[in-house]
């Protein structure tokens, strides 16, 4: 016997006592009542449901009755989810004989809540809707709506940060979103339609919080149908035998009895409902609140509301058994929506500074006379500053405590620099000097890694955070770019800081050989051109990231950038700049291009594939990255070729596939 069905007996043998007039009606009532509740004898006739309640859980099967259609039966007997029509309860008397005689009087007087609950619907998902939500605040330009936290990761996912984004498809590409139709009745048409879409997923909890998410949905313009008020939360928690009701969208659920549970529905799903029931449970100190009203899948965010006082008393978030049906209680509710929200599940606490063994660390005293980056590098006349990175990035970058008053930001080393945030734990920007006739070949030995705590320590992915073998140490300055001149050997020393370091997946892998190639290809005709050249390299800041457990969750880029930058002479003998940028991807900025521009393209079958590298245009990498490169993108020869010409006309984003260094625009 099924583990799932010794469960059904065991619960049915607890709800014998208490089936009530239900029970009785059905015993001796007859055709009428089961026809009621959209049963026909073949599946369970009167006679079969009194065997059953005078049968032992044990001799179920003896009696010929399927545990899993009298569970439903149980479960659903006395608590009709009634329809909703036109923000009014369709009430039907003689399927409310377990409730007081005033029930009808009570339903009627909640009525107003039921326009502020609707549908969860989804944007470019494979699920058209995945649960119900309702509006806990409001104001007259958009509201706060409150659904699960399982219902929204359908969605979106939570960054280590505590913030939430809407998530892409891991098949197409695209970005999910999500809305919420405040009708989808019984009947309603599409045009009846009352829908807003959802512009932020507020708050997403921790799956170690309570089963909460907040989105942020805009009031649509130019709509005929008025703005929902919004639900008020109970001042004190529900108490037992409190009457209540759930409002939501219960979804054909095959985790119930299949026959029954169609029967009982009468076929009709993914509608609005009104199902009253009791409070079984109050909650209390490390107790959840419980209630019958009954409930399927697609009830997962309904609002859970007091007959009496007409406030939320809970939101419905467990339901696959209508006796254990559970709720996020109203003063949790009110914590998450009016309080303070954890952005880190569990407690607050500062990180540890400790590193392993395998690591060092140096100060401002172990790197001092450090030159960092000098953007005149290639000649007065010639000058290659900082990009300035995108606004909320600059503000999260690292304060070294060596800094100079014009670099505020700038961890200086040997013919390098880093721009370094401290709020994402990556480095946002590099940037290095190579003189290509100066260079000095320095063989890879026993790389020795390095905590630099010019900065907070803390802030830094060290040993411990690589542990998954599938993630790289990637450096952002190669180690061999500014190994040139007397202090090479220091320069290639220099390069072995966590701050110079971005997690990088294997994924990445296939891709990297080109990528590293580009470098090689790079740094070869520098040396071999006496040619000097500034490379800034970094990556993609745009909160697309892979995360992993390792000691608190590492946030692994899924794109890197590059722009290189050299002197090149002209026909009448000046020397002007040349500046090339580059991608390692899978697509996803590039798609973000298409994307920002309405191209239809973005969504018409475009893929991600594997890593690729990628020549891209400057000005359409400042576009995508919020960077601002100064006047590098006039210097670019990508936009000069006649493809760049049709593509800039097109409003198409610039760039091309890189199979071979043969392919670069230069």
């Amino acid at each position: 016997m099924s583990n799932k069905l010794e469960e059904s007996r065991g619960r049915l043998e607890s709800l014998l006592p208490r089936l009530g007039k239900a029970a009785e009606s059905l015993a001796n009532g007859g055709g009428e009542n089961l026809r009621k509740l959209g049963l026909r004898a073949s599946v369970l006739d009167a006679a079969s449901v009194a065997r059953a309640l005078e049968a032992k859980p044990g001799r179920l099967e003896s009696v010929g009755v399927n545990p899993m259609a009298l569970e439903a039966i149980v479960r659903l007997t006395g608590r009709p989810p009634l329809v909703v029509r036109n923000n009014a309860v369709v009430i039907e008397k003689e399927l409310l004989l377990e409730f007081p005689s005033g029930i009808v009087g009570l339903i009627k007087g909640a009525e107003p809540a039921i326009s502020s609950v609707g549908r969860i619907e989804f944007v470019n998902h494979e699920m058209a809707w995945g649960g119900t939500g309702w509006v806990v605040d409001r104001s007259k330009d958009d509201a706060l709506v409150v659904t699960n936290r399982h219902v929204a990761k359908l969605v979106a996912k939570r960054s280590l940060d505590g913030k939430a984004v809407f998530v892409r498809s891991p098949f197409t590409g695209v970005r999910y979103g999500a809305s919420i139709d405040f009708n989808e009745e019984v009947e309603a048409r599409t045009t009846d339609a009352r829908s807003a879409v959802a512009t932020a997923v507020e708050y997403l909890a921790d799956d170690t919080e309570a089963d909460v998410a907040l989105l942020r949905v805009a009031r649509p313009n130019g709509v005929d149908w008025s703005w929902p008020d919004r639900l008020e939360l109970a001042e004190k928690e529900a108490a037992q035998g409190d009457l209540v009701a759930l409002v939501g969208y219960p979804a054909y659920d095959t985790r119930n009895d299949v026959t029954a549970m169609e029967q009982y529905f009468r076929g009709l799903y993914d509608v609005k409902r009104f199902a009253p029931g009791e409070i079984t449970r109050p909650a209390t100190a490390g107790i959840i609140l419980s209630h019958d009203c009954t409930s399927l899948g697609g009830n997962s965010g309904s609002a859970l509301i007091s007959l009496e006082s007409r406030a939320v008393v809970g939101l419905h978030f467990a339901g696959e058994y209508g006796v254990a049906n559970s709720a996020v209680s109203a003063g949790t509710l009110r914590r998450l929506a009016f309080g303070d929200r954890t952005s880190v599940a569990g407690a607050v606490f500062k990180e540890t500074h400790a590193v392993e063994a395998a690591d060092g660390v140096h100060r401002k005293a172990d790197l001092k006379d450090r030159g960092g980056y000098d953007p005149n590098f290639l000649g007065a006349n010639l000058r290659v500053p900082w990009p300035e990175l995108e606004a909320t990035v600059a503000a999260g970058l690292a304060k070294p405590d060596d800094a100079l008053a014009d670099r505020p930001h700038e961890l200086r080393y040997t013919h390098f620099g880093v721009l370094f945030s401290e709020a994402l734990k990556l480095p946002a920007a590099t940037a290095v000097n190579i003189d290509g006739e100066k260079a000095v070949r320095i063989k890879r030995g026993d790389d020795k890694w390095y905590v630099d705590a010019r900065i907070d320590p803390a802030s830094q992915y060290t040993a411990k955070h690589y542990a998954d073998r599938a993630i790289d140490r990637g450096h952002m300055v190669r180690r061999e770019d500014p190994n040139w001149g007397p202090d090479a050997n220091q320069a290639n020393f220099d390069t072995f800081h966590y701050t110079n370091s971005a997690p990088q997946h294997s994924l990445l892998n296939q891709g990297k050989t080109l990528w590293q190639g580009l470098e090689n290809y790079i740094l070869d005709n520098s040396r071999t051109e006496g040619f000097r050249a500034c490379i800034f390299t970094g990556p993609v800041l745009n909160g697309d990231y892979e995360y992993l457990d390792e000691e608190g969750g590492v946030r692994v880029p899924l794109e890197f950038w590059k722009v290189a930058v050299m002197a090149v002479k002209t026909q009448d003998g000046r020397d002007v700049l040349h500046a090339t940028a580059y991608l390692l991807s899978q697509g996803q900025l590039i798609r973000k291009l298409l994307e920002d521009r309405n191209r239809s393209e973005a969504v018409e079958g475009f893929r991600l594939g594997a890593y690729r590298t990628f020549q891209i245009a400057i000005k359409d990498l400042e576009e995508a990255t919020g960077m601002n490169f100064h006047d590098l993108r006039n210097h670019d020869p990508l936009a000069a070729t006649t493809a760049g010409a049709e593509a800039i006309d097109s409003g198409l984003p610039l760039f091309v596939p890189l199979a071979e260094p043969g392919d670069l625009v230069l």
